[in-house]
Order: C-alpha cells, then structure tokens, then sequence
C-alpha cells in the first residue's frame, strides 16, 4: 500500500496560500510568547508576533493583560521588544497615550483637533492571554477558545518536568534562518522516518523503533525510550544534571508539536520550546529556548566531565565524507535538519519536482498534519 502526500507542491512556494495560512491559522491559534519570569515586576511588558499581529503583553499588577500593538489613531505600533511602561503606553507619531488598562487617556490638541472625540471608543483592542506550563501564551482574539481547553488533548502526553522551577540557559538560545516553508521544517520536526537514517550518529541515545506518537486533536504527542547502553547509567552518561527523577518506566524523551508549529523537547536533562516562526513561503526563523536544572556551574562541570567520554564515543557526524563544516559532517542534529529542509525547499522550485511517496507509519504524522493545514486554510485557497 503506498500513500502520498496530502498537500500540493504549491502549499511550499505559493505566496497567495502562504498569505492564507498567516490569516487563518497563525491569527487565529495561540502563540508562544515568553516565560512568565520575563514579566517579574509592575509595568513589565514583551511583544509578540502572532500571524498578520503584533501583541504586547503587560504584568498590570498581579494579572497579565494582552493588547494589540498598534495605536488606535493611524495602527503605528506602541512599543517593540521588551522593557517596563512606567504606567503608559505613549504612540511614537502622534504621542496618543494610553494606560496599562489599555485606555486612552490623552492625545495632542485634543479640543482644537478632535473635538467632541470620546477617548472611550478609542481604547485598545484587547487580546487573549493565558499561563500554560510556565509559559505566556497570547491570542488575538479576546473570544478565542479558552487556553486550558486547546490544550487539554495533549495535557496527559508530556513530560513530568515542572518547568517553572527549572531556569533558563541564555548562553544556550539557537536562532536559525532556514530557507525553508514552515512547514518543511514542522514536518521534519514530526518525521519518525528520518530519525534512525540522517540521525543514525547524532541521536543513537535514543530507541526509536520504540518511539508512540500520534495526533491528539490538534497536537502531535512524541516519546521514546532511552537507547540501552545510555540508560543503564544515566546518572553517569547524562551530559547535564537530570531535570526530573527517571523511574524505569518513563526514561525517554517528550518530543511533541504544538499546532501550528511550536515544539517541545522534553528530555532527561534539558527541556527546550522549539518555535517555528513563518518568515516567507521560504524563510522559517526557528527560536530554541532551554531550561535546565537549577543547578551551579560546579554541578554542571562536573557532569560534564563526568559523561565526556560517553559522548565521544556515542555521537558521529551522518558522512566521513565531509568536514565539519558542511551538515553531514558536523555531527549535530539540528544542522542535519536545516540541510535537508533547504534540499527540499530548493528541489521544489524545479518545474521537474514531484513528490515521492510517504511512509506508511513513519511519516503518517506529516500527512496528518498536511491535513491539519488544509482544514484551515483550504476553503479559502479553493475560493481563490
């Protein structure tokens, strides 16, 4: 029996169906916007890009408010990145001014101007936000369905870390352009396939002929045991200190997607959001944040020299053919994925192109989430 992909060759390379999926998909999900020890204090505010837009996020005493970034006067955007609003939010172009409670409580020449102006119906646009697993997450839509509940299908199939107590690594952040459709590189995210073949010397610690996977609504669920050798002394061979106490039956790796592109990497002694951020039809900007014990540097050394010699021996780059410049001979996993994500991108563009057939289990979850896509965006792109 073979199977074929469910999506067509132009879903990669089309701007009007990557406009389409900007919309209708990455408007209207929840977004990854931080972690809640970003916003400690009164007034601390981050942003966030979600689809076609640009929200902030605001610590407003002990709640998180979310609105739409863009001043209700002419849509300039009120600020960028983060910082702390001392109280207000002022527009840089005409200086509206508006408080942490999204109000506008001034503008320039208000009564030579503006006369008779209701600042009340001018207030800020509110947008949805919510705290799941330690992390903000933020919805344009202030009616959205509810966090708790776009969630709850994939709640039982993740790792047992408790992410809040473990700390963020800042040295450790991978920022990668991949020129690459975001769904390219979501796919490969969620391709059992591929993970004995490009990964045989750079993901071995793992068993994965006996890796569970499979869809739960929307979400991706992943997990599969530990390799043997690297589990029968895990205190030892772990590179880092262990972020959850391993029991014999949950030593293994959590590895699921979030739709519509939001990764988690669950693993022994690291646990990692991988964002897969929609750039152009062939551009993805990938965002990797880790977390790990909270820990000194002391205990991390020592775990370091400690497992040192497991991993020279276990991790091998894909080809002895290249240096370790190229992908395949750079024995990392993640520059595995780039190469063969770009080789596809780049394949697509020939008018020669046809995909090949789809592997009947290993790659069921790309097909699932071609259909996932399609659910959201086709009405639309068959109404073009």
């Amino acid at each position: 029996m073979t199977e074929n992909n469910l999506l067509p060759v132009t879903a990669y390379t089309q701007q009007q169906f990557f406009e389409l999926e900007l919309r209708h998909i990455f408007s209207e999900t929840w977004a990854f916007a931080g972690f809640v020890e970003e916003l400690q204090n009164d007034g601390d505010y981050l942003t966030v890009q979600a689809g076609l837009n640009n929200l902030v996020v605001i610590k407003n005493g002990e709640q998180l408010v979310a609105f739409h970034n863009r001043c209700k006067h002419r849509g300039t955007q009120l600020v960028e990145g983060k910082g702390n609003t001392r109280g207000k939010l002022t527009c840089p172009y005409h200086d509206w001014t508006y408080n942490t409670q999204g109000e506008l409580k001034s503008l320039p020449k208000h009564k030579q101007e503006f006369a008779g102006l209701d600042k009340t119906c001018y207030n800020l646009t509110t947008a949805n936000v919510g705290v799941w697993r330690g992390m903000i997450w933020v919805h344009p839509d202030i009616n959205a369905t509810p966090l708790s509940q776009w969630f709850a299908p994939i709640n039982d199939h993740l790792g047992p870390h408790d992410v809040e107590s473990l700390i963020e690594s800042k040295d450790d952040i991978v920022v990668e352009e991949i020129n690459a459709n975001w769904k390219i590189v979501a796919e490969n995210y969620i391709d059992h396939y591929h993970l004995a073949q490009l990964h045989a010397g750079t993901l071995s610690m793992y068993n994965h002929k006996k890796a569970e996977f499979g869809f739960e609504g929307p979400h991706f669920r992943f997990w599969e045991p530990l390799s043997d050798d690297y589990q029968k002394d895990l205190a030892k061979n772990s590179p880092m200190p262990l972020v959850y106490e391993a029991s014999e039956e949950n030593k293994g790796t959590w590895v699921p997607l979030l739709f519509p592109g939001i990764g988690l990497a669950e693993s022994e002694s690291s646990w990692s959001i991988f964002q897969i951020i929609p750039i152009a039809v062939n551009k993805t900007r990938v965002v990797v944040r880790t977390k790990v014990a909270n820990k000194s540097g002391f205990e991390f050394m020592k775990q370091s020299a400690l497992s040192a010699s497991y991993w020279s021996n276990k991790v091998k780059a894909k080809s002895g053919s290249h240096d370790a410049k190229h992908a395949l001979g750079s024995a990392d996993f993640m520059q595995e994925d780039i190469y063969v994500c770009e080789q596809l991108q780049r394949a697509m563009q020939s008018p020669y192109f046809e995909m090949g057939p789809s592997a009947l289990h290993g790659e069921l979850p790309i097909r699932q989430h071609q259909k996932l896509v399609w659910n959201w965006v086709g009405e639309y792109y068959n109404a073009k």
